[in-house]
């Protein structure tokens, strides 16, 4: 019997349902991911097409000058070409999460799919946060020197290398925090998801 005094919702009435904020949140984490993944090819292109090649006057003998050709690519450095490795896999990996993810509006992610999505989330973070990390602290270097292991700066013989370089990690680094965002956002979502399996399995 259904209890007096209770309204029921009136079918045909003509109202759209009102978003939940899970259902918004599902939009904004692929949009969060695109953004991301931009970011990271943007990275991964600028810094793997980045070299330059300088004449620098070495000594001027009477009326001859003597130069020296300096010849910088990312190759030369493997916290570079770690950089790129990192930000290239960042980006496939969320291209590849923004198919799944499509699929899984069509047909629903069923299982651990969901968990397996935030580990692989994390497990990108790190490894772009380190990439990130060894390519400052050489852009640092290039940029300073380091007087106490007399090594000399290089960025003011090499300055076009050194600002698609520093553009390249700007552009890692937004997308690293990108990526923070969209792994809280998972973990988020599981955890209320786990509340509601706890919740239901209660009831008697």
């Amino acid at each position: 019997m259904a209890s007096e005094g209770v309204e029921r919702p009136e079918v045909g009435s003509g109202q759209e349902p009102t978003p939940t904020p899970s259902s918004r949140v599902d939009w904004v984490v692929p949009l969060l991911r695109l953004l991301a993944f931009l970011a990271t090819l943007s990275a991964t292109l600028v810094m793997a097409l980045n070299k330059e090649t300088k004449k620098v006057l070495v000594a001027t003998i009477g009326t001859t000058s003597i130069e020296a050709t300096l010849k910088a690519r990312f190759q030369d450095t493997p916290a570079f070409v770690f950089f790129v490795i990192v930000n290239g896999n960042a980006s496939l990996h969320n291209l590849l999460m923004l198919v799944v993810t499509f699929i899984g509006y069509k047909f629903g992610l069923k299982g651990h799919a969901p968990l397996a999505i935030a580990i692989l989330d994390l497990m990108n973070v790190v490894l772009v946060s380190s990439g990130e990390s060894a390519a400052v602290f050489m852009g640092q270097l290039g940029r300073d020197g380091n007087s106490h292991a007399r090594w000399n700066k290089i960025c003011d013989k090499i300055e076009s290398f050194c600002d698609r370089g520093r553009a390249a990690m700007l552009a890692s680094l937004l997308g690293l925090l990108l990526m923070i965002i969209i792994t809280i956002a998972s973990i988020i979502r599981l955890s209320n998801k786990t509340k509601k399996i706890v919740s239901f399995t209660n009831v008697p």
